[in-house]
């Protein structure tokens, strides 16, 4: 399986932690991973008026999400991104460019009113192409 970020010529540039597309080629398994907030392992909304810390914990939660199924961060392919407030997105991609340095995914960022909890600022469900087949235990420690 090859995934490549595609930049269309004559574009602006993206600015952020994103890439314009992402073609996946060969065989793979795909992942739909729903959206995810700023929860930790007991269920407890983690920074509170802090968008770094919770883009943080949402980020180590699609870790654990893609390390359950035998993939990583790497192998994301597409995310969407729901915020509080869109003036948040440099903190956010400050976060972002920490989990997704080699390959960033294909992305969109909605500003919408509000979130399953309102301690939450911010909300990302994702895409993940998967090598296939693959043999993994999903309860071995995260690498």
């Amino acid at each position: 399986m090859n995934i490549t970020p595609i930049q269309a010529p004559d574009s602006a540039k993206p600015f952020g932690v994103w890439s314009q597309a992402v073609a996946v080629d060969g065989a793979c398994r795909l992942l739909f991973i729903s959206g995810l907030t700023a929860r930790d392992a007991s269920g407890a909304v983690v920074g509170e008026q802090d968008i770094e810390v919770q883009t943080r914990q949402v980020c180590e939660n699609l870790a654990k999400v893609c390390h359950a199924a035998g993939g990583s961060l790497a192998d994301i392919v597409n995310v969407t991104v729901y915020v509080r407030n869109v003036q948040d997105f440099a903190a956010i991609h400050r976060v972002r460019k920490a989990f997704f340095a080699q390959r960033p995914p294909a992305s969109a960022m909605v500003e919408v009113l509000s979130l399953v909890d309102p301690r939450c600022l911010i909300e990302i469900s994702a895409i993940a192409a998967l090598p296939s087949p693959i043999e993994f235990n999903p309860k071995e420690p995260l690498p």
